[in-house]
C-alpha cells in the first residue's frame, strides 16, 4: 500500500507540473487572477461532484472542526497565483523545483516540531542531504535556463 501511495503522490506531482505549464500559458493570455479563478471554479465543481457521488458520510462536518483547520484552504490561492506568474518568467521546471524545495523545507519543519497536530519526525542527516540535493538541483536547472537564455539573446 505504501508503494501505491508513493506512485499516486508522484502522479499528483506530475499533474501539478502540467497544470503549472498550462496555467502559465493561460494566465499570460487572460490574466493571472482569471486563470486562478478558472482553476478554483472547475476544481470546486469537480470536487462537489466527487463528494456527492463518492464521499462516505462523515461523523464530523466542516462546521464542527477546529476553525484553524479551515485555513488550509487559503494556501491554494497564493500557490496558483505565484505559479502562474513564475512559470511565465522562469519556466515550468525552475518554478516546480522551487515549489518542491519550499514544500520539502516546510514539511521538514512541520515533521520535526510536530506542528499543526502532526506526529513529530526527527530531523536527520539523510533529510538534510535530501534538501541539499534538491537545492543543488534547483541551482543547476536555473543555471541551465540562464545560459540558454543568454545564448538566445546573443544570437538575436
Amino acid at each position: 500500500m505504501t508503494i501505491l501511495m508513493i506512485i499516486l503522490a508522484v502522479a499528483g506531482g506530475a499533474m501539478l507540473s502540467i497544470q503549472a505549464a498550462i496555467n502559465g500559458q493561460l494566465g499570460s493570455k487572460v490574466g493571472v487572477f482569471r486563470c486562478a479563478f478558472l482553476t478554483f471554479s472547475v476544481g470546486a465543481l469537480i470536487t462537489a461532484l466527487l463528494i456527492f457521488f463518492f464521499e462516505p458520510r462523515q461523523a464530523v462536518s466542516l462546521l464542527d472542526v477546529p476553525k484553524w483547520q479551515l485555513l488550509g484552504a487559503l494556501c491554494g490561492v497564493p500557490y496558483i497565483v505565484i505559479m502562474v506568474l513564475a512559470v511565465q518568467r522562469i519556466g515550468t521546471a525552475v518554478a516546480t523545483v522551487a515549489v518542491i524545495f519550499g514544500q520539502l523545507a516546510m514539511s521538514m519543519l512541520i515533521d520535526n516540531f510536530g506542528w499543526l497536530g502532526n506526529a513529530a519526525v526527527s530531523f536527520s542527516a539523510s533529510r538534510l542531504g535530501a534538501i541539499v540535493c534538491l537545492g543543488i538541483a534547483l541551482f543547476f536547472i536555473y543555471a541551465s535556463n540562464r545560459s540558454k537564455n543568454a545564448a538566445a539573446v546573443g544570437r538575436d
